[in-house]
């Protein structure tokens, strides 16, 4: 039987370029984690920058584009840009002068190299959607250091057009400029992955060891998403409630003991229900007093579960008789979180790298 050779052992293919050819680099495979996106700074303009990026995207927003781009650009930019700088203000990194999400993502990206120290041919870069280090750049790097094979890993856990396939849009823009393109794979969702699931128990039973407390419930909460998306065959909200319905089997509890809600509503139409907010809201009147959210669909922590949960969704539960609230945190770069994302990646690299 004829056996194809291993792309993972590599002669040098300049021994074989003809004399006065352009350096032709050792090929390499590289990975491309991909998050959200993040502004440059909390200041007014750099935040109507940013949001004038995130809110442009058609994926985001699905409006007619002249009446979008006219209530974008006259009403949403004049005000929001200050509202969102002070929401981004409480949560800043400031040893470091960045966003949190910016913070921990480098950190993912480092350390799941570091867990790919023994492969020399796979290359790790991290990139966002919006803002910088951008996708664009990230591919570029990539493709300058010998890459012709590129995983794009969006790092959402659920798929949703808004996230991971605007996600993989702005990485084909790139591409499209490319003479020589890299061959490659995107990384599906791995919102039932068992590794994932179970890095999301053990981070809920650990925190709230932690502690003096006992909450009596949890809330998972996701990003929100219009009503109209899901009716028009988005699977976000399927892909959010098995990833809740796993946690649940796996911790043993009931559906009363860890409840599904969806956070981060934007404009006046129907978005994901039951909204997060109302949920905590009306918790606390119902006479609940210990409180715990976590939050599925983040990899990492950011602006909206450090400021709109942790400080917002907080307020909320103590005005409304409430007394102990907490968030657990995303896994972010945590031990277990390196080993999901560097076990997805492993798996998704088959055939071209043999981990």
């Amino acid at each position: 039987m004829r056996h194809r050779r291993s792309f993972t052992k590599q002669q040098d293919p300049m021994k074989f370029a003809p004399s006065g050819h352009p350096e032709i680099k050792r090929r390499k495979v590289g990975v491309l984690i991909v998050n959200l996106g993040t502004p440059d700074a909390t200041d007014y303009f750099s935040m109507r920058r940013y949001l004038k990026e995130f809110l442009s995207d058609s994926r985001v927003i699905e409006a007619p584009r002249l009446l979008w781009w006219f209530i974008l650009n006259f009403i949403i930019l004049t005000k929001r840009p200050t509202a969102s700088g002070e929401a981004y203000k409480s949560i800043w990194n400031k040893e470091k002068d960045e966003s949190p999400l910016k913070t921990i993502t480098r950190s993912q990206a480092e350390k799941i190299a570091k867990d790919f120290s023994e492969h020399d041919e796979v290359v790790i870069e991290w990139g966002m959607r919006y803002g910088n280090p951008s996708t664009k750049a990230g591919i570029e790097n990539l493709q300058a250091q010998g890459c012709d094979r590129i995983l794009i890993f969006p790092l959402y856990p659920q798929y949703a057009a808004a996230t991971t396939a605007t996600a993989c849009d702005k990485a084909f823009d790139a591409l499209k400029e490319m003479r020589w393109q890299p061959t490659v794979r995107v990384v599906p969702p791995y919102f039932e992955d068992p590794d994932y699931i179970e890095a999301l128990a053990d981070s809920i039973q650990d925190h709230i060891a932690e502690k003096e407390w006992t909450p009596d419930l949890v809330i998972a909460s996701f990003h929100g998403l219009p009503q109209r998306y899901f009716d028009a065959g988005d699977p976000y909200h399927c892909q959010c409630a098995k990833t809740t319905r796993l946690l649940r089997e796996r911790l043993g509890w009931s559906e009363d003991k860890l409840k599904l809600t969806f956070q981060s509503r934007f404009g006046k139409e129907e978005w994901l229900q039951p909204y997060t907010d109302k949920t905590i809201e009306q918790l606390a009147k119902d006479g609940v007093k210990n409180l715990a959210v976590v939050c599925p669909g983040f990899s990492s922590d950011c602006v909206e579960t450090l400021e709109e949960i942790a400080l917002e969704a907080g307020e909320i539960f103590e005005e409304n008789g409430g007394e102990n609230f907490t968030l657990i945190p995303c896994l972010n770069d945590s031990q277990d979180s390196i080993r999901v994302l560097s076990g997805v990646i492993k798996n998704e690299l088959r055939g071209w790298v043999d981990c």
